[in-house]
């Protein structure tokens, strides 16, 4: 990239993009199927550059006051929200912008340290059909596919979560080297298209967010230790039997049908 860059502030967890190709995956990912685009942490607009070229509704939310100047250059500065995305209220922010009706596309190099929670806020809002975000890959991993044990792969909260609400496939992979600063680890971008019928329904999120933290919060132990203290002991045994299930399991060898099952059994 030739454009002028500032200075990344660690503490926001800041690494600007500079490779061309990924830059080029992430910005055409869903550009045909989107009625409006709103990015979030787009920083000094690397990806903003090419995500306004598509003649779409087109809104940021930047936390970092330095970048409206870069971002202007850009885009209006009445697209510009500069605030946390953590304390945005989403279906107030659509509404006020006049896209709620709108197939939103969500597009986020997603800050390592608040990359989860925001994804969790990004599912929360129906609002958003598509979704295409970055991830320090160790975060990914748990959103895409099983995690890699010794033995076999993990099912977690996270992968349980999104992929209940969301078609999840990698987009592309990002090497430290596709940054400036370089980071440690390395990154993965990933395409999520809402799933029109869940079946869990969105509105029972929270109380499915709620059982998977009790589910998984000692995964490695057997599930029956870990939910005895949250159900009776009869409704417990009959949610087992028709999930087909022994109290000996590890919810980390479950299906996501399975955990889908078990919820609605226990809920």
């Amino acid at each position: 990239m030739s454009k002028n860059l500032p200075k990344a502030d660690k503490n926001l967890g800041q690494h600007f993009l500079r490779d061309q190709k990924v830059i080029d995956d992430i910005t055409d990912d869903f550009k045909d199927v989107a009625g409006a685009i709103v990015e979030v942490g787009p920083g000094p607009g690397i990806l903003t550059e090419f995500l306004a070229k598509h003649d779409l509704p087109f809104y940021v939310i930047e936390k970092d006051k330095r970048f409206p100047d870069y971002l202007e250059k850009i885009i209006p500065s009445e697209t510009i929200t500069l605030g946390d995305a953590l304390d945005v209220d989403l279906n107030k922010f659509f509404e006020e912008k006049n896209i709620s009706d709108l197939d939103i596309w969500l597009v986020s190099n997603l800050p390592y340290n608040v990359g989860v929670p925001l994804l969790i806020n990004f599912i929360k809002a129906p609002q958003i059909k598509y979704m295409t975000l970055m991830f320090q890959k160790e975060v990914a991993d748990r959103v895409i596919s099983f995690i890699s044990t010794k033995k076999k792969k993990a099912m977690g909260s996270l992968l349980a979560l999104s992929q209940t609400y969301f078609e999840v496939s990698v987009l592309c992979q990002a090497p430290p080297v596709a940054f400036d600063p370089p980071p440690k680890v390395d990154s993965t971008v990933i395409s999520l298209k809402r799933i029109q019928d869940p079946v869990i329904p969105l509105s029972e999120f929270l109380a499915f967010e709620k059982f998977l933290r009790k589910v998984f919060q000692f995964k490695r132990k057997q599930l029956g230790g870990v939910l005895k203290n949250f159900y009776e002991p009869e409704k417990l045994d009959n949610a087992f039997a028709k999930c087909e299930i022994q109290r000996t399991d590890r919810a980390e060898s479950f299906s996501l049908e399975t955990i889908q099952q078990l919820y609605k059994e226990l809920k």
